[in-house]
């Protein structure tokens, strides 16, 4: 009698508090400083993440030779043992799973085991990046917090989104696009659905940006620098559509070597063994072929910059696929988004290289955005996301290499949660 007296007074103080706010000439609102709180709080821990990790990389990437065999081999160990220890955190399909079917929660116990897990691999040189770890940590904040507030249905569920948002926006310094992203990747199927979690996702981004930018003193200047585009007419378009069926075709390949590589390894029971034989295939590749090490963040600019033969852009295209594939299924934690950016300018780079009076940059953005539209199937989130990050202004061509992409992609989607129809 007592609680259903509590639940009642609890029912009442808040409607008197709506009525409140409907008051309020201004569409601001509790909720809207609860999603700029979330990203204040995402942009300060992925601000952290992402400092402490750059400084173990700044002597991370200085190794090379013979020694990046044992030191993957000894990282894939520590992952393991780790995962093993502390708990499963889970990967990107897990996440996806619990946001659009478990009522948008994401549990904050298993960040330990995610940050130091990923951490470990990631600054070892493991071939898939921070996208997940941050997403988990941040997202499964704004589930914390949505609790802390008593907070449910779609208001938790938004509140987690936001949290996503806040962590995408942190890596990819695109809040707009990381916004789009963070909504995408669950594959919404239902306008009203995107549309209440979309203020959220963007409040939140925007807030988490400027957090990590004041905390990292990163600016405001693209992430990787391309070669100046030119409209030349109409072509430009059919083109970047013609080279976004090579990304299909690249995505592809990508999808069947994850699911091959995740057939092998699914055999070995035990986690610490399979990250150890993980970093030991990884790092053998990365012995003998440096660029396909660590998560492509600052190896596209190598691309961009070098001077490759056909033949070495062939292998490392094809080694950097098993690098992410076998480091993503041998239980390594990380995402391959950027990753797949990685792929992306590689095969660019392979198309101008037998045409050589195409545009470098065009060719180069549009593979990127059709092999991970193909791959996620994020094709609106991946137009904005290259646009910001690449500082190449020319939207429209990226759209039809996007677009492309994302209807060459295959029927049943990498990450299998987006295939599942939410019940209502």
């Amino acid at each position: 009698m007592q609680e259903y007296r509590q639940k009642r007074q609890y029912l009442e103080l808040r409607n008197k508090v709506y009525e409140k706010l409907e008051l309020n000439p201004f569409v601001l609102s509790r909720q809207f400083l609860y999603w700029f709180l979330i990203g204040l709080i995402g942009g300060t821990i992925a601000a952290i993440y992402w400092i402490a990790l750059e400084w173990v990389l700044h002597y991370s990437m200085e190794l090379s030779g013979w020694i990046i065999i044992p030191l993957m081999t000894g990282a894939g160990l520590i992952v393991g043992l780790i995962i093993h220890w502390i708990g499963d955190p889970g990967e990107m399909d897990l996440i996806v799973n619990n946001i659009r079917f478990k009522g948008g929660r994401l549990e904050p116990k298993n960040n330990p085991s995610m940050l130091l897990s990923s951490f470990a691999g990631i600054a070892a040189g493991s071939s898939i990046g921070p996208e997940a770890p941050l997403v988990q940590v941040t997202g499964s904040t704004g589930t914390w917090l949505a609790r802390k507030l008593r907070l449910k249905g779609e208001e938790l569920r938004s509140l987690t989104i936001a949290g996503m948002a806040a962590g995408f926006t942190a890596l990819f310094g695109a809040p707009l696009g990381s916004g789009f992203f963070a909504l995408e990747i669950l594959h919404h199927r239902h306008m009203v659905e995107f549309y209440q979690a979309l203020i959220p996702a963007f409040v939140s981004s925007c807030a988490a940006y400027l957090v990590f930018i004041i905390l990292t003193q990163i600016g405001y200047e693209p992430t990787w620098v391309f070669q100046e585009y030119i409209y030349t007419g109409p072509t430009d378009f059919l083109l970047a559509a013609g080279v976004g069926v090579a990304g299909a075709l690249i995505g592809w390949l990508f999808i069947i070597s994850f699911r091959f590589s995740k057939r092998l390894f699914s055999g070995i029971k035990k986690i610490y063994i399979k990250t150890t034989i993980g970093g030991l295939i990884i790092g053998t590749i990365g012995c003998f072929f440096p660029l396909t090490r660590f998560f492509g963040h600052y190896e596209i600019t190598t691309l961009i910059e070098g001077n490759y033969g056909i033949g070495f852009l062939f292998i490392i295209l094809l080694l950097k696929i098993v690098t992410i594939c076998v480091s993503a299924t041998s239980g390594w934690r990380g995402g391959f988004i950027i990753p797949l950016f990685f792929l992306g300018a590689c095969l660019g780079q392979i198309i101008v290289y037998f045409f050589p009076e195409l545009n470098t940059a065009l060719v180069m953005v549009s593979c990127m955005a059709a092999i991970n539209a193909c791959v996620t199937r994020t094709p609106i989130s991946t137009i904005i996301l290259l646009s910001t990050m690449t500082g190449f202004h020319g939207i429209i061509p990226i759209m039809f290499a996007s677009l492309t992409g994302f209807f060459l992609a295959p029927k049943t989607p990498l990450i299998a949660s987006q295939l599942k129809k939410v019940n209502h």
